[in-house]
């Protein structure tokens, strides 16, 4: 068996874009940060996003059935700290930001370099999480041309004019 702080380590290593995942329906309102989200297939648009059973949060992801990906850009790592938070509120959260419904229901968030609005059509659960599989029902491109990632437990921003806050 891997040492999971060795895991850990490895897997701080694996660049992966900052994403809010967002959701509103019959549960409520509510989003997280996550970087463990990736495309499936292209026939029918597909991604994978992955979530803690132990999140409060979960059971409301779960309950309204859609979700939101929102990819942010370089210029907003402040947006990714917002949302990763336990001690902000959903409703500050969502008061400190612009959004609007889509046609899921799923809040957009405007700044984004792109928003997914999908629908949860499988899970599965794997160890401590849940891999929410999500048929892509909208795709909005923003106007950034710079994403934010995360790696070697740091912020980067990578692609066109990619600069991070100090």
């Amino acid at each position: 068996m891997v040492d999971i702080n060795d895991f850990r380590n490895g897997m701080a290593m694996l660049a992966g874009a900052v994403n809010i995942i967002t959701t509103d329906g019959p549960q409520g309102l509510a989003g997280f940060t996550a970087t463990a989200v990736c495309s499936v297939t292209d026939q029918p648009p597909t991604l994978l996003v992955c979530m803690n059973r132990a999140s409060w949060a979960h059971p409301i992801f779960s309950g309204n059935g859609v979700l939101c990906v929102n990819v942010l850009g370089a210029e907003r790592q402040d947006v990714s700290g917002i949302f990763a938070d336990r001690s902000i509120t959903m409703e500050e959260r969502f008061a400190r930001i612009g959004w609007k419904a889509l046609a899921t229901g799923s809040p957009l968030l405007d700044d984004a370099v792109v928003n997914f609005d999908c629908r949860i059509v499988q899970t599965h659960d794997v160890g401590s999480h849940s891999v929410f599989y999500c048929e892509v029902e909208g795709v909005r491109q923003g106007a950034s041309q710079a994403g934010l990632v995360y790696f070697n437990r740091g912020y980067h921003g990578v692609g066109e004019t990619a600069e991070l806050d100090s």
